[in-house]
């Protein structure tokens, strides 16, 4: 039996840390084609990620996969990250962390390659169902609602 990794344990020792001395955990990705991050937020190959408590939602972080959702923009985006991708995690507040080496990531189980065809993964999903095509999107300029803001009342 292949012994497992140590970056995962490693990954989820720092949050702890992280989140034990009232840090908030960033994590640095090298976005590849098994990444769902959004795309507007991606600089020179690389996103960073608040994976802190108050940021996050539903946030796992498996031996494989890193998933939660969080907000970009007042939109709720879902997050996956391959472990194998995850090149950084440290403290904003201080900086202190560790770095690691980026490896090629696997597609997630269950997902068919793009040599066969079709793709099942949480990708597939994701993309169809959080971002339809630009001939779907409404004008922004049409009279849609604001989002809602919340104000000081003293």
């Amino acid at each position: 039996m292949q012994e497992s990794s140590t970056k995962p344990y490693l990954l989820r020792a720092l949050h702890e840390w992280c989140t034990d001395n009232g840090y908030t955990p960033h994590i640095v990705v090298t976005v590849d084609a098994n990444t769902i991050v959004p795309p507007a937020h991606i600089h020179d190959g690389q996103i960073t990620l608040n994976i802190g408590t108050l940021a996050t939602n539903g946030l796992t972080l498996g031996n494989e996969y890193i998933e939660f959702q969080t907000r970009f923009g007042g939109v709720t985006e879902h997050i996956f990250v391959p472990v194998a991708a995850v090149s950084a995690i440290y403290a904003r507040e201080t900086g202190q962390g560790m770095g690691f080496d980026v490896l090629e990531s696997q597609p997630y189980p269950g997902t068919e390659t793009a040599d066969s065809g079709t793709q099942e993964g949480p990708k597939a999903v994701s993309e169809a169902k959080d971002h339809p095509s630009s001939d779907a999107m409404p004008d922004p300029s049409d009279d849609d609602p604001k989002p809602p803001r919340l104000t000081i009342v003293k």
